[in-house]
């Protein structure tokens, strides 16, 4: 004898698979590899609790494979319980030469840095709109520098420190 299902005895989502489950934490272990590659500065440009600060340093310490494995999956679940893991995957992302969002911030920053040349004060007027905490005052000074530059066909570097300031200051903001 076969028994029919009614519409309502769908089964119910149970959540995701075993395999996705690992998927995820094989990827989280990925991103703690990369996490152990960066500098100490750059690491300290990142927010992240003091547990997985403690778990990377451990862990740069470790010579055993089989025991550097094991840790790296510890590293993964520290990640895991983060508050924004894909917030901490952008900002490791953003450390990549090679990465969209390097790009995308380094074409920002020339941007600005071109309109706050040729725009001036109205230019910095609405960077600071868009990075809240940059310094009013040093942005002037440094654009209108590096317009005395441009005017006076010389490269002292001042465009050079003025992008440097708004790189800064993006990075801070995205």
């Amino acid at each position: 004898m076969t028994t029919h299902q009614d519409d309502n005895d769908a089964p119910e989502y149970l959540g995701p698979s075993k395999s996705q489950l690992k998927r995820e934490m094989h990827a989280l272990q990925d991103l703690g590899k990369r996490m152990l590659e960066l500098s100490n500065d750059q690491l300290d440009t990142l927010t992240i609790s003091d547990t997985l600060r403690a778990a990377i340093e451990e862990s740069r310490r470790i010579r055993q494979n089989e025991a550097k494995r094991r840790h790296l999956q510890f590293i993964g679940k520290v990640i895991r319980q983060e508050d924004d893991p894909d917030a901490l995957k952008r900002a490791i992302d953003a450390f990549d030469a090679g990465s969209e969002e390097h790009t995308r911030r380094h074409h920002l920053a020339e941007r600005w840095r071109d309109r706050m040349i040729s725009d001036g004060d109205s230019a910095v007027g609405e960077f600071v709109d868009y990075c809240p905490g940059a310094d009013i005052q040093h942005l002037r000074n440094l654009a209108r520098n590096a317009r005395k530059d441009l005017e006076k066909q010389k490269n002292t570097g001042q465009a050079k420190k003025l992008f440097r300031y708004l790189r800064e200051c993006i990075d801070e903001v995205s």
